[in-house]
């Protein structure tokens, strides 16, 4: 398995602004939709996580650098990995890829913390942190 997931998404025009360049938020939106997927393919959704177990992550800290305009119509790659893990945070790290050569258009991350559903931090469901962590369930 990978240690990272690759996400192919194009740019709408709801996403852009008035000269076509994707408005700055956009891009953690993008994260967003990279991290879902990517803990998707590692086996499990946010939903099973939230209904199941009542673990939430919540954000606790973002940033993103622009590197280049990302423009309406184009096709990027929200490239989406696990800088860190630990026992109740995890790390996100993302790129915003051109597919055709892998130049950037942005980096960030995103840390975040596991809650209960009333905001209090918990550790990781061990079923999680094995998806996290690529592993097989138990």
């Amino acid at each position: 398995m990978n240690d990272y997931e690759d996400t192919k998404l194009r740019v709408r025009y709801a996403e852009t602004d008035q000269m076509g360049v994707v408005y700055y938020a956009n891009y953690l939106v993008y994260f967003e939709v990279g991290r879902a997927e990517f803990v998707r393919k590692r086996g499990f959704s946010y939903d099973e996580m939230e209904k199941n177990l009542g673990s939430y992550l919540i954000v606790a800290e973002s940033q993103c650098r622009y590197r280049r305009s990302l423009r309406y119509d184009k096709e990027f790659l929200v490239r989406t990995r696990i800088k860190e893990l630990r026992k109740r945070t995890v790390t996100f790290g993302y790129q915003i890829l051109d597919p055709s050569d892998e130049s950037v258009f942005a980096e960030g991350e995103t840390l975040h913390v596991v809650t209960d559903g009333s905001g209090r931090p918990k550790s990781f469901p061990p079923e999680f942190l094995r998806c996290f962590r690529g592993e097989a369930p138990a």
